[in-house]
């Protein structure tokens, strides 16, 4: 069962690289997202410790985003270090082959962390590559149990195929919401259950009022709605 818990359905991309400002804006968005998730600039700048200080400011579930890629025995000591730190989740890429992935869920399930599995990237040049292997890596996802699987929220299209491919079993987080042209509660609207949102958020001058009113307003998209 996945630590993060659908409320406000956002989990917010913290991709600061301050710790003083992560840690601020960490407390001032923790009533209106789900999960915090962090990536490799600011542990690679904070230490991996930054992981139980952001866990302990806001009190919800960190997400470490660090996409895994790498021989399987590499990547489960990867997730053993992000485990041990205080990790809730973390992301794996599904492009190096299902030995990988698998090593990865068994590690996660057995210390009770969720493992996302990346099947293509939000950036347009995602698509050339990656998109072709993406649909594959969800049914290898959906068949080892992993949590869920990383869809792009720029592309509602390919989250709604994704939806198809794993019906109901896996969650679906969506990245890309905002300067990368996805759109509040389109990828929610195609299928995922989670959006993630960074920029429109941290770099907002009043970042609680940001997440507050992002908040809102994917909830009055939702009411109504018919959902996938």
């Amino acid at each position: 069962m996945t630590k993060i818990i659908e409320k406000n359905r956002i989990i917010h991309a913290l991709d600061v690289e301050d710790r003083e400002r992560a840690l601020k804006i960490a407390f001032e968005v923790r009533d209106y997202v789900d999960a915090i998730k962090i990536s490799y600039p600011l542990v690679l700048k904070c230490g991996i410790n930054i992981i139980s200080e952001v866990k302990e400011k806001s009190k919800l579930p960190v997400l470490a985003c660090f996409k895994i890629a790498d021989i399987p025995e590499i990547s489960k000591r990867i997730m053993n270090v992000a485990i041990n730190a205080g990790a809730d989740g973390i992301t794996v890429h599904g492009i190096f082959g299902r030995d990988m992935i698998k090593e990865c869920v068994s590690t996660g399930k057995r210390y009770g962390v969720d493992v996302f599995v990346v099947t293509e990237m939000s950036h347009p040049g995602a698509a050339e590559l990656t998109q072709q292997l993406g649909e594959k890596i969800a049914l290898i996802a959906k068949e080892l149990g992993a949590t869920g699987i990383v869809a792009p929220a720029t592309r509602p299209d390919r989250v709604t195929k994704y939806r198809q491919i794993v019906g109901n079993t896996l969650l679906i987080i969506s990245p890309g919401i905002g300067p990368q042209g996805g759109k509040i509660g389109d990828a929610i609207l195609a299928g995922a259950n989670f959006e993630i949102i960074g920029r429109l958020i941290y770099d907002s001058p009043d970042q609680r009022e940001a997440a507050r009113r992002i908040s809102l307003e994917l909830q009055k998209r939702l009411t109504g709605a018919r959902l996938y």
